[in-house]
């Protein structure tokens, strides 16, 4: 990738904007002034991105004393202007080195060729309180090979991180920049592009507890969007590969890991069930692995990056009673014992470090109004009667359930109104309304969805011509639900599939 190419896609991909400067005289002189802007521009998020890492790590003044000074330098207008390209090389104090080399690692070298999908502003990180258990897998990531397949034979780097601050510390700072930060990283060399390509990155975060979630949801056919809570940011996904006869057919989509998955059918194939896959390290489609006994229709949940399903429809009607657990690691389905109930169009959430599959039909006419839990140390199913009482009908969708802070809420979408499970009663409690503008058809085209703390509701009035997908958040608390439109956007009205991704 020549230059000229390579600072071009950098001004597309960094929001960060630039002052006006006095432009120079001649093509040579004007062409030095862009490039040197550009890549001001790029390391400026680079380093503020990193910066916060630092900020985040809470170091006592000894540990932390170089690296906030390293922060407060990088931070400098004046350093990014007349250092992001030296011309001399006047001398300059060991900690000033120390600021610069970041910076010189990608002047010197030209970087590869890096588009993940997160290439947008930093997302404020939600970190839950837990024990730093790190330790071995950042020992792991230590000894990880890079992987340099994918670089031209003329490109040359480094494969440390931040020499000066030591490869532990380097990935310390890492794990506590917003994921939507990790594009631009990566492209600072190719220590950082193959340690956040690989994944390891969001494994510590899960096992530190570092997580953000993201909504990710379809609006039409095929287009998948997705939505930063943190920053406010849309993010719109490759689209889908093109599959007439899975466009017109039921799909299911789960998040897991750092993975979307869609299920639906191909009847291309004897209607046979197909997997479709998202990454966000690779910002790409591809095949998924198919379960052991394919279905669509059925309750699912994810727990970090595991995910159980349970129920639903096989290729030729019949409704299953089976479950199966994903791991998107090993990418393996691995059967559990089957549920005492067969069930389509269910829910499933997790609570409690239990499944749960909530409602749904066991027949075409026999609407289920027992939920069951699964039992993930003893492996096994208890019948819990009534527990989805009033939260579907035979023509509605599957109920709208959500989970925050182990506490289990309902939409009722007949109603409009927004209920809580008592878990020591099993009966739910009225606490509001839903929010007024979003509608949907029996449930269908509305989206229910927890989003780390709050509580989502995803859809749009119903209007002719496309219409206007609206999220509206809710932080359960003490008191009445109060809804606010926390964005909106043109891109139809009616959510096919919605999915909240945590890592």
């Amino acid at each position: 990738m020549n230059s000229e190419h390579y600072h071009d896609r950098i001004a597309r991909t960094n929001p960060i904007e630039v002052g006006e400067a006095t432009s120079p005289h001649s093509e040579e002189e004007e062409e030095e002034h862009r490039r040197s802007t550009n890549l001001t521009d790029h390391y400026k998020l680079c380093i503020h991105s990193f910066g916060r890492g630092i900020d985040s790590l809470n170091l006592s003044p000894v540990r932390g004393g170089n690296l906030v000074r390293v922060k407060d330098m990088l931070e400098k207008e004046s350093f990014f202007i007349s250092r992001a390209l030296p011309s001399s090389c006047e001398q300059e104090s060991k900690l000033a080195y120390m600021t610069y080399h970041l910076l010189e690692i990608t002047t010197n070298k030209r970087p590869p060729l890096v588009e993940p999908l997160e290439l947008c502003e930093a997302a404020s990180v939600k970190k839950a309180k837990s024990e730093d258990h790190s330790e071995p897998l950042l020992q792991e990531i230590t000894k990880l090979p890079l992987d340099e397949s994918s670089y031209d034979a003329h490109y040359s780097d480094t494969n440390s991180l931040i020499v000066q601050i030591g490869h532990d510390m380097s990935i310390k700072c890492l794990l506590h920049c917003s994921r939507s930060d990790y594009g631009a990283l990566a492209s600072l060399n190719r220590a950082f592009n193959s340690l956040i390509r690989s994944g390891d990155l969001y494994k510590l975060r899960r096992q530190m507890g570092i997580i953000e979630h993201w909504v990710y949801f379809s609006c039409n056919i095929l287009e998948w969007e997705a939505y930063d809570p943190y920053r406010g940011r849309w993010i719109t996904l490759p689209k889908m590969p093109q599959n007439d006869f899975f466009m017109r057919s039921d799909k299911e989509s789960l998040a897991v890991g750092t993975e979307l998955l869609v299920f639906g059918r191909d009847y291309t194939c004897c209607i046979s069930h197909i997997v479709l896959r998202y990454s966000i390290l690779t910002n790409s489609w591809s095949q998924g692995i198919e379960m052991n006994s394919p279905r669509c229709l059925f309750g699912s949940a994810s727990f970090g990056e595991r995910a159980i399903v349970a129920g639903g429809v096989d290729a030729q009607g019949a409704i299953l009673r089976s479950a199966e657990l994903y791991n998107s690691e090993t990418q393996t389905w691995t059967i559990l014992h089957s549920m005492n109930k067969p069930r389509k169009m269910c829910s499933g959430v997790f609570m409690d470090n239990k499944f749960y599959v909530i409602g749904g039909m066991s027949s075409t006419t026999e609407l289920l109004t027992c939920g069951e839990e699964y039992d993930m140390e003893k492996h096994t199913w208890t019948v819990i009667p009534n527990m989805s009482l009033g939260l579907n009908g035979p023509s509605g969708a599957p109920p709208l359930v959500a989970v925050v802070n182990n506490e289990l809420y309902a939409a009722d979408y007949a109603e409009k109104e927004v209920r809580k499970y008592d878990k020591k009663n099993n009966s739910w409690i009225t606490l509001g309304r839903l929010p007024e503008r979003p509608d949907s058809v029996n449930g269908w085209g509305l989206a229910f969805r927890a989003c780390g703390e709050r509580l989502l509701v995803i859809g749009g009035p119903r209007v002719l011509g496309g219409g206007m997908i609206e999220l509206n958040s809710w932080t359960p608390r003490n008191g009445p639900p109060e809804w606010n439109m926390i964005a909106s956007k043109h891109c139809g009205s009616f959510v096919y599939n919605c999915a909240v991704m945590g890592c």
